[in-house]
């Protein structure tokens, strides 16, 4: 858990409100995980009162963040969490409750006693909150609102320099994964049907993918699927890519690890051609690199994400590609955004898009161009940065060549 994070945002969206902040899910829920400062794999339930009487809690000294998790999980959560306090269901009768009426009351009676004891008579949740348990927490008096500004993600969105730090490892163990895949393409031989051969073997998208998940797992970070896609398959920004890999056609390589311990991602893009481009694609590479540099050049604090998305169109456009802003029902040319958040969720706040908010010190962004069309296929070059107090710091060390 950031030790110096700002959670003043969500002190104020409490004022006057709720009592507290109420989530209820397991730690792969980012929100939840940035709350509660703690890792588990089941449900657990985490409440937070800010300081203050206008929190509602009895004195400050109730502030902070609150516990309930099981007994498996308790003394985990004491040690690991930071937490104010943690408490465990079994001391509030949770087996009892459950077997009486049922798993879902059962839990929501057990969450109704907890925030009494905090008297939390109010709180305000996140949108995606278990329907169910809301319903019967009201049943049992508790006032339940639902969050619909979505405060915590937005707190999450400035990042402390101590996650910024966790983004920037997770980064160098992505440029270890990109150079071992762009080493089987450079070392790749070509042959007479044009497939790229490696070690006596067809060299696949899901060869080279299986080196990176490697190379991550040796960097401590980890994915569930990564992109090499070649050819037609590059022209789908998001399909995943198969089968050999061609000599003079596009192959894009995007990158997003997870670190295992501290749960923070990483996300990179850089297009290689082994052999010879067309002219065609060798102009897309060379725009598409135009309009990375023309949307770094424009961040800065109080720009909008929109604004620097706008800088990318105006590039493409100019040199006669389509995008979405000059029409909305193109399939092929600049088909998404410039790009997107990264923390704890690979896409998160603030978006680099037409509707991107503005950009702040400690946003960590994409800025990720990309040309595609199925007769000539994709290019896409992609670098992560951080937004400074006079600019910005590129947390993407890994250079860019197209041809190998």
């Amino acid at each position: 858990m950031p030790h110096d994070r700002d959670l003043s945002p969500l002190d104020d969206c409490l004022d006057d409100v709720a009592d507290g902040y109420l989530v209820d899910a397991d730690a792969s829920d980012s929100n939840q995980r940035y709350l509660s400062g703690f890792d588990a794999p089941d449900a657990f339930v985490t409440l937070y009162l800010p300081a203050g009487d206008d929190g509602g809690t009895d004195s400050d000294a109730d502030a902070g963040v609150h516990l309930l998790v099981s007994s498996l999980e308790y003394g985990r959560a004491k040690k690991q969490s930071g937490a104010a306090s943690v408490s465990r269901l079994v001391d509030y009768d949770y087996r009892e409750r459950v077997g009486e009426h049922g798993s879902i009351t059962g839990r929501a009676r057990t969450i109704a006693t907890f925030l009494a004891d905090h008297s939390a008579g109010s709180v305000l949740v996140p949108a995606d909150f278990p329907l169910g348990v809301a319903d019967r927490l009201r049943d049992a008096g508790v006032a339940v609102a639902v969050d619909e500004s979505d405060v915590v993600t937005g707190v999450r969105a400035t990042k402390t320099p101590e996650e910024i730090d966790h983004i920037r490892e997770a980064q160098r163990a992505n440029e270890a994964a990109m150079a071992a895949a762009e080493r089987l393409v450079r070392e790749a031989t070509v042959g007479d049907d044009d497939r790229l051969h490696h070690d006596d073997a067809v060299l696949t998208s899901e060869r080279v993918k299986e080196e990176i998940e490697l190379t991550l797992l040796r960097h401590g970070c980890g994915l569930d699927e990564t992109i090499v896609a070649c050819g037609t398959d590059a022209a789908d920004p998001h399909d995943r890519g198969s089968g050999p890999l061609r000599a003079g056609e596009a192959i894009i390589v995007d990158i997003f690890p997870r670190s295992k311990e501290t749960k923070y991602h990483a996300d990179m893009t850089r297009t290689f051609v082994k052999g010879e481009p067309t002219a065609e694609l060798r102009r897309r590479f060379d725009v598409t690199d135009e309009a990375r540099r023309a949307a770094l050049d424009a961040i800065e604090p109080g720009v909008t994400g929109e604004a620097v998305n706008d800088v990318v169109c105006d590039v493409y456009e100019e040199a006669g590609y389509p995008t979405l802003r000059s029409d909305p029902e193109t399939e092929v040319g600049f088909i998404h955004s410039t790009g997107h958040g990264v923390g704890l969720d690979v896409h998160e706040r603030p978006r680099v898009s037409p509707d991107g908010e503005e950009l702040k010190p400690g946003h960590v962004i994409t800025i990720e161009p990309g040309l595609y069309d199925p007769s000539v296929g994709g290019v896409r070059i992609e670098d992560l940065v951080v937004v400074t107090d006079d600019g910005y710091e590129n947390l993407t060390e890994y250079p860019i060549e197209f041809e190998g």
